[in-house]
């Protein structure tokens, strides 16, 4: 059996065809029956999102229903609150308006009752002035004065006890006022004194140079000398070789010349290098590293100070009184400590601070030239300060602090106690040995020379004398008496730092021996 070929595609075609219209058909079923379920539950969401949205506003609106209603509670009762108040403030001001009424009905009685009572004042002081005038009718008559006359002599009488009442008033003000100001001062003073410690160093004419070995003294002579030589031409100062070990002594009373020398010395020996030329190199740097020194000494013066404006030689002259000594005491602390000071009382007597700061630090200023310039440092520190121009209190006080003048400030008479008050304090200044020993044995001489002293004794290096007197010639007295002479003697006879106790001892003995 044969196979037709034309017949087998035909119907191939037709399945295929079949195939595709039962495919679409269904799909198409597939399709609606997809597309019905997703309405179905579209259709639901939606049913669900009304249902939801419906609760939300039942809910929003319980919601804002009981906000409104607690809204109004609050305004309600801020309201009864305010209302409340107003009546309290109401009753209040009845009460006040009742309060005046009832003070204004006072008032008006009280005016009624004092327009009587002056009426009736008037009336007494009538009836008063016509007896006084009676009584001084009468008096005149009794007494054949008239009342003028009688007023004079009443007056007179009355004005010498008002003026023996006032003399006695005025010179117990005076005592009290004098009594006042010293204990007012010695506080001062002692508060000053106290707030106010400097340090205190005694400086020398000579200063002492390490060696590193004893070969370097013959480097420093140089050959036939000419090194030493040099070095004094050019620094005015004399070098000390001696048997010292390792050291070498520069001597002179120049204090800058003597730190330029000192300078100068100490680079050579370091630098080794030891000629002529070379130590006037070495001279001359020292010279402008001293100068250096000197203005920043007085720069840092003004600055620990708090004194400000001074003029740039005045700053210089300052940093000089570093190297410049007075009885040991070095000025330029010195002058600080005086300023310190005068500041300090000025302080506490309520005047010119800076006015007493400025003079204290500027007072011994003339010091920094006094081996250049002739005249007293006081009249040398004045031509400066004028020089330069400085505030006249500033200037009088400079030229009052040692006496000089008559202070007519109280910064000047400031400057003055504080000028003493740091050159007294103890290890400020040394004495030389040999008027120390007068001062002591002068001391004896004053005492001893009193009818009825046994012995005395200087002590305290010279701040107390104590004397033993025969208690047979002194009596207790007796002793009160000559102690007194002997501090006056002292004070008109002796100078000396601080004050001297003077100490009388009147011993008696009685002595027996049991046998």
């Amino acid at each position: 059996m044969t196979t037709n070929p034309q017949a087998l595609v035909l119907f191939a075609i037709l399945a295929l065809a079949f195939g595709l219209v039962a495919g679409y058909f269904i799909r198409k079923h597939l399709a609606e029956a997809k597309i019905a379920t997703a309405e179905a539950e579209a259709k639901k969401i939606v049913d669900d999102a009304i249902r939801q949205a419906e609760a939300k506003k039942r809910e929003a609106i319980l919601e804002s229903k009981e906000e409104t209603l607690r809204f109004r509670n609050e305004v309600e009762k801020e309201y009864k609150e305010r209302r409340s108040e107003l009546q309290r403030l109401e009753r209040r001001l009845i009460q006040k308006e009742e309060t005046l009424d009832r003070k204004t009905e006072a008032n008006e009685k009280k005016e009624e009752t004092l327009q009587r009572k002056e009426v009736e004042i008037e009336k007494t002081k009538n009836e008063i002035n016509r007896i006084l005038e009676r009584q001084l009718s009468e008096l005149e008559r009794i007494s054949g004065l008239t009342s003028e006359e009688a007023r004079q002599i009443l007056l007179a009488d009355i004005e010498k006890e008002i003026q023996y009442d006032a003399a006695l008033m005025i010179k117990e003000a005076e005592n009290k006022a004098k009594e006042e100001a010293d204990k007012r001062a010695r506080d001062i003073i002692s508060l000053a004194i106290q707030r106010c410690a400097a340090d205190h160093v005694a400086e020398a004419t000579v200063a002492v140079v390490p060696l590193p070995n004893d070969e370097m003294k013959g480097r420093i002579i140089g050959r036939e000398g000419r090194n030493i030589r040099s070095f004094e031409t050019l620094t005015g100062i004399d070098l000390i070789i001696d048997d010292t070990p390792e050291a070498v002594i520069v001597s002179g009373f120049d204090p800058i010349r003597r730190e330029v020398a000192r300078v100068a010395l100490e680079r050579l020996i370091s630098d080794g290098r030891i000629h002529p030329a070379r130590i006037e190199e070495m001279v001359e740097k020292a010279q402008k590293d001293v100068d250096t020194q000197i203005r920043e000494a007085g720069e840092q013066a003004t600055f620990e100070t708090g004194v400000h404006g001074l003029h740039p030689e005045l700053v210089k002259l300052l940093g000089r009184l570093k190297f410049r000594t007075s009885y040991g005491q070095n000025v330029l602390k010195h002058s600080i400590e005086v300023c310190h000071l005068a500041g300090l009382m000025a302080s506490e007597l309520g005047i010119d601070m800076q006015i007493a700061k400025r003079a204290g630090l500027l007072h011994d200023i003339g010091k920094a030239v006094d081996h250049e310039v002739e005249g007293p440092h006081v009249a040398i520190g004045v031509n400066l300060c004028q020089k330069y121009k400085e505030n006249p209190e500033v200037i009088h006080a400079v030229a009052a602090h040692h006496g000089d003048e008559e202070p007519k400030t109280i910064e000047a008479v400031l400057v003055q106690a504080a000028d003493a008050v740091s050159a007294a304090r103890p290890g400020a200044r040394r004495e030389t040995l040999e008027s120390y020993i007068k001062r002591l044995q002068k001391l004896e001489e004053i005492a001893n020379s009193f009818d009825g002293v046994e012995k005395s004794f200087a002590i305290q290096a010279g701040r107390e004398i104590r004397i033993m007197v025969k208690p047979d010639k002194v009596d207790d007295i007796a002793a009160v008496k000559i102690v007194r002479e002997i501090a006056k003697r002292i004070e008109n006879e002796l100078d000396y730092p601080g004050q001297i106790k003077v100490v009388i001892i009147r011993e008696t003995r009685v002595v027996e021996y049991a046998k």
